[in-house]
């Protein structure tokens, strides 16, 4: 899977770690238990997921995935088992099953230890979550994307971009106690990074989503000045001058659309 197929979206676990462990209250034989059965939950959903995407794909997706499962089966360093891992991964998403080649990035980020691997294997669960139309996936790979995201951040804090993501996975699929939760930290990126397109290009994106015009078309028109030749930037603000009623504006926007590249 190339870069710039992901990067267009594009676990906190030493926070989270430490959070349990200082805070913990209950019997270790309790928290021996609720860590086997979680363990044994997150083997069953990959399981069952791996199962039924074969099941889905025909017998040529299976020629390309049964050597490369044999590879890395036969794999000796952890060097060897990243290209596997990555080469799944990519193969997967060839497939479009990207649930699993969200599952693959995240084995080759796991042994890696790198946020960039952590960046590919969010991005990769974000795009299944956004995707997918079952239920059960669509849990699946959001809760791994945040977590992947939160990774990547944990090990690189100055990428501005593991932390945008983050927040849109937040907001594509926000916590049911705290719905604005994505929102809120894409305007925390804001205010501490002021006059960054990236983050004005998405909560102008955001604001499209919801229906502020107004809102829409004061950020991305300081996209535009600030990186004239985004494109996607010009075609939103277009769309935002179209729902608010400037005809004229649009059309303009729509011309500088189809002139950039």
């Amino acid at each position: 899977m190339s870069k710039l197929q992901i990067a267009v979206l594009a676990s906190a676990a030493g926070l989270f770690l430490l959070l349990y462990f200082t805070c913990e209250t209950k019997p270790p034989s309790q928290k021996a238990i609720e860590k086997s059965r979680a363990f044994t939950m997150e083997q069953t959903d990959i399981t069952t997921l791996l199962a039924e995407a074969k099941d889905r794909i025909d017998s040529r997706g299976m020629s390309a995935i049964l050597p490369l499962e044999a590879e890395l089966e036969a794999a000796k360093t952890d060097s060897a088992r990243v290209q596997t891992f990555k080469s799944l991964s990519g193969k997967w998403y060839e497939l479009n099953e990207t649930a699993l080649a969200g599952f693959y990035a995240e084995e080759a980020a796991n042994l890696e230890g790198k946020a960039e691997a952590w960046g590919i294997a969010g991005t990769t669960y974000a795009l299944c979550a956004q995707q997918s139309e079952e239920g059960k996936v669509r849990e699946f790979c959001a809760a791994r994307a945040l977590k992947a995201f939160e990774s990547a951040i944990s090990l690189d804090p100055n990428e501005l971009t593991h932390r945008i993501n983050l927040a849109l996975t937040y907001a594509d699929f926000p916590p049911s106690d705290n719905p604005m939760k994505g929102i809120l930290m894409l305007r925390d990126l804001d205010e501490k990074n002021p006059d960054n397109p990236s983050v004005l290009f998405q909560l102008g994106r955001l604001a499209i989503r919801t229906g502020q015009w107004e809102r829409a078309i004061e950020r991305l028109n300081r996209v535009t000045t600030l990186d004239p030749g985004n494109r996607n930037a010009w075609c939103l603000l277009g769309q935002a001058y179209q729902e608010s009623g400037d005809q004229q504006k649009a059309a303009d926007c729509r011309a500088k659309c189809e002139q950039t590249n």
